[in-house]
C-alpha cells in the first residue's frame, strides 16, 4: 500500500477543513475515515496507536492525532472548552518568561476561568477564587487545581462518550480492515 506523507500541519488543517464542513452540513466522521481507509498507515495514525488510545485519556492525548480528534469530536458536540482550556494550560507551565506568563494567564482568566467567561469551564469557586488571587503575581502552578478539575471531568464525561462514539469505532474498524488485508 502507497504511504501519504502528510505534515502534522497539514492534518490539522484537513482536520480543521473538516470541522467547517460538518458546520455547513458535512460529514467530519467519514471524512476521517476516508483518510484513514486511504492509508492506515499516516504517520501517528494506525490501528496499534487508536487501539491504544482506549486504554486511558493519558494515551489518547499524548498522541498528536488522537489529542486532534479528541478536539475535533468535542467541538462536533460544542463541548470542546475543557480540551481547549487544558491544552492551553500545558502551554503555559512550559513559558520562562514573567512577563509573557502575566500575559497569558490574564487572557486564560478572562477566556475560561472568570464568571461569565466566553468559554467558562466548570469549576468550583472556591477554585475560582484562589485563581483569582493567584492573578496578582502568577505562575507556572496558578492554573493547576483548575487544569485537575478539568481532565478529571474530561476522563469522566467526554472521554468515554468518545469511545463510544461513531467517529471512534469507525476509525478503528477501518484501520483494522486495512491492517487485515
Amino acid at each position: 500500500m502507497p504511504s501519504i506523507d502528510v505534515s502534522p500541519q497539514r492534518e490539522l488543517q484537513n482536520l480543521n477543513m473538516d470541522l467547517n464542513n460538518k458546520k455547513r452540513g458535512g460529514n467530519l466522521k467519514s471524512r476521517l475515515q476516508c483518510r484513514s481507509s486511504q492509508d492506515a498507515n499516516i504517520e501517528g495514525l494506525c490501528y496499534e496507536d487508536m487501539s491504544q488510545w482506549s486504554q486511558s485519556l493519558e494515551r489518547l492525548l499524548s498522541s498528536k492525532y488522537g489529542t486532534k480528534i479528541f478536539q475535533a469530536f468535542l467541538k462536533s458536540e460544542f463541548s470542546d472548552e475543557n480540551i481547549e482550556f487544558w491544552l492551553l494550560c500545558e502551554d503555559y507551565k512550559k513559558m520562562k518568561s514573567s512577563f509573557r506568563m502575566s500575559s497569558r494567564a490574564k487572557k486564560i482568566f478572562k477566556r475560561y476561568i472568570q464568571a461569565e467567561a466566553p468559554r467558562e469551564i466548570n469549576i468550583d469557586h472556591n477554585t475560582r477564587e484562589l485563581i483569582r488571587r493567584n492573578m496578582k503575581t502568577p505562575n507556572s502552578l496558578c492554573f493547576d487545581d483548575a487544569r485537575r478539575i478539568v481532565y478529571g471531568l474530561m476522563e469522566r464525561d467526554s472521554y468515554p462518550r468518545f469511545l463510544r462514539s461513531d467517529l471512534y469505532q469507525d476509525l478503528l474498524e477501518t484501520t483494522s480492515e486495512s491492517v487485515q488485508m
